[in-house]
């Protein structure tokens, strides 16, 4: 229980911190200045596949720098929210072994929650966001490419947080043979990866799809399902889920809120400089208002 406790003080600086870095506006470069996200964003481009790989790299990388050092760009006005949110995650992880226990947990039932589950799985989840890029480009439809795009960019941020936080917490999962639940034990149960990809999905997918009232309640349907199958599934605790739920719906509305924040203004352009007479070259800048 000690254990547990320490390590639930623990989540308040880290989920906060992610919270955090969705709740705050993407920043853009000072005037004067080349905005890094700029160099990389050419919308048109995204139709192939290899400036396309080059923006979500190096978009990911910035996303990823944003979301570990946004400790150090809190606000104390969404302070109180994140602290709710996380005593609530803390309060899940004190009670995860009794609650664990209020199912039945039949062969039937965990069979049941596996397959369902799989509905979250990395081989289901990468075809949708693949999916819609490809009917983009070929029905030329932009939302389509767009909404692939930034979830694609959207479930790889979240995994990369969701496995930084796997090593970090060694939580055992339910089903461990020896001591499940507890911490620093080399286990992968905190957070869940299937809910922090279903959700990331998820809410691109609501987002970009808002004007159909349908969309979202499919979209977070689905996602809930999954996450609700992982417990069932005796793969992880309510915790477990809730936090990769969570990690997931912030980091497609990061996602989205960037790339919306960044879209709304001249971007700055690299331009190839060739001077054949002198044997010089290099390159030029052209800065974004």
């Amino acid at each position: 229980m000690r254990l547990r406790v320490r390590f639930a003080s623990l989540l308040f600086p880290v989920l906060l911190s992610f919270g955090e870095s969705y709740a705050q506006p993407p920043l853009t470069a000072p005037v004067g200045q080349v905005d890094r996200r700029d160099l990389i964003y050419y919308p048109g481009d995204t139709e192939h596949i290899g400036p396309l790989a080059h923006k979500l790299a190096a978009n990911i990388w910035l996303d990823q720098r944003t979301i570990w050092t946004s400790p150090f760009h809190m606000h104390k006005a969404n302070a109180g929210k994140w602290i709710g949110f996380t005593a609530l995650i803390a309060g899940a992880v004190l009670t995860d072994r009794r609650t664990s226990h209020l199912l039945e947990n039949s062969p039937g039932q965990v069979r049941w929650g596996d397959h369902v589950s799989n509905i979250g799985a990395a081989w289901t989840v990468l075809p949708v966001f693949a999916g819609f890029y490809a009917a983009g480009v070929l029905a030329d439809d932009e939302k389509a490419r767009e909404t692939g795009i930034l979830s694609g960019e959207a479930i790889l941020d979240s995994l990369i947080v969701v496995e930084g936080l796997k090593l970090a917490a060694g939580r055992n999962r339910p089903n461990a043979p020896s001591k499940p639940g507890d911490f620093l034990q080399g286990g992968a149960s905190f957070p869940s990866g299937h809910s922090g990809e279903t959700w990331a999905l998820a809410s691109v997918i609501a987002h970009e799809y808002a004007n159909r009232k349908w969309v979202p309640w499919v979209a977070y349907g689905l996602a809930t399902t999954v996450a609700a199958a992982r417990i069932t599934a005796q793969k992880h605790y309510t915790s477990d889920v809730i936090a990769g739920s969570a990690i997931g719906f912030f980091a497609g509305r990061f996602v989205v809120n960037t790339h919306e924040a960044h879209a709304k203004h001249h971007h700055g352009t690299i331009v190839p400089l060739l001077n054949p007479s002198t044997s010089t070259y290099g390159v030029a800048v052209t800065l974004g208002n």
